[in-house]
Parts: structure tokens; C-alpha cells; sequence
């Protein structure tokens, strides 16, 4: 989003890097430690600051919370980083399949203009 974007506009953008790794840390009741783990094991790449500083989405705190949830429950981080990897994988291709589905039903449906 352009750095000329009006700030209401950017606030409700959920991939706006509106928060700092303290600040996140602080939101979620985790530490600045456990973020930088999430990041490393590919859950989540923060944005970086002109100064180098890491910027977190609302999106990207959503995953963080999900992946402390499975930590908090016993998951060891690198475990609960794949299980939320993979979910978000397979409901993805769940998306496709049912709109391939959508799309086949529709043509299957459609007369043949050529069956007259």
C-alpha cells in the first residue's frame, strides 16, 4: 500500500505492518523471542521498518495467536508452525476443488449449443 494511502485506509488493511514486535509480543502475552521463532520456522515474514525493525500485520498476529494456542497446549513451536502451514494449505485446495467443482457443475448443467 502506498505510503500516500489515506491512514483510515491503511489501519483497516489487515496486511497494513501497523505493529511492532513489542507491541505484538504484548498482544498476544507472548515475548519478542517467540515471534522471532515463528519467523524463522517460515510461519510468518514481518515486514521490516526503514530502521530494520520488524512490523507485524493483523493478519499476521491472527497466525501468530493460532500457533501460540498449539505451543500453549503442548506443541513444540517448529510442530505447531507445519500443522498451521499445512492447514492453511489444505484449506486452500479445498477452495480450488470446490470451485472446480462449482465450475463443472455449471458446464454440465449448460445446454450443448451443438446437440440441436
Amino acid at each position: 500500500m502506498a505510503a500516500d494511502t489515506p491512514l483510515s485506509d491503511r489501519l483497516d488493511d489487515d496486511d497494513y505492518p501497523a505493529y511492532t514486535m513489542g507491541r505484538a509480543a504484548e498482544m498476544l502475552g507472548t515475548t519478542p523471542g517467540f515471534l522471532r521463532a515463528i519467523g524463522e520456522a517460515r510461519l510468518i515474514t514481518p515486514l521490516r521498518s526503514e530502521g530494520g525493525h520488524r512490523r507485524y500485520s493483523r493478519y499476521q498476529l491472527r497466525i501468530a495467536a493460532r500457533a501460540r494456542e498449539l505451543v500453549d497446549r503442548g506443541t513444540p513451536i517448529e510442530a505447531a508452525c507445519r500443522i498451521i502451514i499445512l492447514e492453511d494449505q489444505l484449506e486452500e485446495a479445498q477452495r480450488i476443488n470446490a470451485e472446480y467443482r462449482r465450475a463443472a457443475n455449471a458446464a454440465s448443467e449448460s445446454p450443448d449449443p451443438g446437440s440441436s
